[in-house]
């Protein structure tokens, strides 16, 4: 399939003999099925709702009590509906209905694969708290495969064409549940797309450098989830995908969000490209079909671009997330079931979030994200040559996915630590214990044989003779070196210096049972750790990230001349 431009004047320009341009449904994500947080909740008597196995939140404990941080939760707090997906207590008139409705919203729910990709990221281990980072795969899909799909997207030349992945986004949720991160990709952004095969036909997709949308044609979602972690490095949790129909039912169920455009707005031109939005100046409350082609215009937003576009889907999350923390939103048991059920009806969710229960769990969380943590921005990137096509942008665009990977707020508002003076060893160096791994592996470039034994040996003649190493071979972006207990950590830093690692390299970590170095793919070859530049001042999202914040009421989309009237 070729490429199209994120320029205007050369993006693709089929499927469009009735005015619509290619659809972007970059509304899905805003919530489309992340529900309710309800500490303190419990049903109504007589209701049950099942309990997904291995689900939930180890910070907000079941019964409603004080959190694991120890802090109380304000009595009488709102329960966020995220999702509705309490529906099925609040409907149900007595325990065998809401079991019914339970079954039946799970019913709803289409399933797929993870991944596609051979291998994959480790996921990071729990912090010195137990607490992991949330990344979640939020896609929009632009297939015409029913007539609501056509009607809404136009081009029916491309009914039996496989959908493409024309929004991507991933929401980075912090471990301590206090900040959330959104970074978009440009869907024409070039890629490698690794070896993935389709869980239902068993074709096997080569590996291959496309268009980082084209990626939802080699399977499925878990193909479009492989090629994130192999572009950022970050081990992604969860996929949520929508279509243009269930971007419909679900703008109407959550009602109208505000938006604001600097002038009058019309996405139409005589060749037929545009959404079809017509807005005068000022704000307006979209939802439904509005909703749509407000999410999808690219042609009438700043320069007809793609990034334009994505720009105008964070005003809208930002503003529907607001609008839903205010508990302006969703208010009586109807507009309840009706969100629930548009929710569960439009989501394609991966194998890990097949229940209503373990949407509802991971809707506690974000829930838990005050509104002036979030923080939207899209991938820094260049032109690619001839412009048809762009790139990851050299130095900005790895250092934020380094701050996602890392756990770094985009918003540069983490709490700063005070500097302490490292702490001294507390073990002779020829007798601390070190485990080095190979981490190198990797579906596209393949691991680097050899490398923990090479980081070992320098070890040893570093004077750390009792260092050893595990032959298993894992997948990971960072090299890292973690420890258990604090007592440990003037050891860590220690060897980290002696290797030349940055001290972000050192975690303390629960779930380590010794000291643990992991080769990197930051570090394929050599003895000596390559330098990184200079740390300082890598706290947030570089500026050509262009950050937007979740309370920034004056955001308003600046309306292309071309297309006003």
């Amino acid at each position: 399939m070729g490429q199209s431009s994120v320029r205007g004047d050369r993006s693709r320009r089929r499927r469009t003999p009735d005015g619509q341009e290619p659809e972007r449904d970059g509304s899905l994500y805003e919530d489309k099925g992340l529900p309710p947080d309800a500490p303190g909740w419990t049903p109504p008597e007589g209701v049950a709702v099942p309990a997904a196995d291995g689900a939930g939140d180890a910070d907000v404990p079941a019964d409603g009590g004080h959190p694991a941080d120890g802090k109380p939760r304000r009595k009488g707090r709102k329960a966020l509906r995220w999702t509705a997906l309490t529906v099925a207590v609040l409907i149900a008139g007595g325990a065998g209905a809401g079991y019914w409705y339970y079954e039946h919203l799970n019913a709803n729910l289409r399933k797929a694969p993870r991944s596609l990709g051979g291998g994959g990221l480790k996921k990071p281990d729990p912090n010195a708290f137990g607490q992991s980072p949330l990344n979640i795969l939020l896609l929009g899909s632009d297939g015409r495969n029913n007539a609501k799909n056509i009607e809404l997207g136009g081009a029916r030349q491309d009914a039996d064409r496989k959908p493409l992945a024309d929004v991507q986004m991933l929401v980075h949720v912090s471990a301590d549940r206090s900040n959330m991160s959104v970074i978009s990709i440009p869907r024409d952004t070039r890629v490698t797309i690794p070896r993935c095969t389709d869980p239902k036909t068993h074709e096997v997709f080569p590996q291959t450098s496309a268009a980082i949308n084209q990626s939802l044609q080699h399977g499925g979602p878990g193909c479009t989830l492989a090629t994130w972690q192999e572009l950022t490095g970050i081990y992604v949790d969860h996929f949520m995908m929508v279509d243009f129909g269930g971007v419909v039912d679900m703008a109407d169920a959550i009602g109208g969000v505000p938006v604001c455009v600097d002038n009058n707005i019309y996405s139409h031109d005589s060749k037929g490209h545009g959404s079809g939005l017509r807005l005068k100046k000022g704000t307006h409350s979209v939802k439904g079909v509005q909703a749509l082609q407000w999410l999808r215009t690219r042609y009438g937003f700043e320069d007809n671009t793609d990034i334009g576009r994505a720009k105008a889907q964070h005003m809208y999350m930002n503003s529907m997330v607001r609008q839903l923390k205010a508990g302006t939103k969703l208010s009586d048991p109807g507009q309840l079931r009706d969100l629930a059920e548009a929710a569960t009806k439009a989501l394609t969710v991966d194998d890990g979030l097949d229940t209503v229960k373990k949407l509802y769990d991971l809707g506690g969380d974000l829930s838990r994200v005050p509104t002036k943590r979030i923080t939207m921005v899209t991938m820094p990137w260049q032109y690619g040559p001839g412009e048809s096509y762009v790139v990851p942008k050299p130095g900005d665009a790895e250092a934020t996915f380094g701050l996602l990977r890392n756990d770094t707020a985009l918003d540069g508002k983490d709490r700063k630590k005070k500097p302490t003076p490292a702490p001294e060893p507390s073990t002779p160096k020829d007798q601390l214990k070190v485990v080095v791994q190979n981490g190198t592996n990797s579906t596209v470039n393949g691991p680097v044989s050899g490398r923990a034994s090479a980081v070992q040996q320098q070890l040893a003649g570093l004077g750390y003779a009792a260092a050893g190493t595990d032959p298993a071979l894992t997948t990971q972006a960072d090299t890292t070196l973690t420890y258990r207990d604090k007592e440990r950590r003037g050891d860590a830093l220690a060897l980290a210096k002696a290797l030349g690692l940055p001290k972000s390299a050192v975690r303390e970590s629960s779930s380590a049972t010794g000291m643990r170095l992991v080769v990197g793919n930051d570090w394929r070859t050599g003895t000596a750790y390559p330098e990184q530049g200079d740390e300082k001042g890598a706290d947030k999202a570089p500026d050509s990230a262009d950050a937007l914040n979740g309370e920034d009421t004056k955001a308003c989309m600046k309306v292309n001349p071309s297309y006003t009237f």
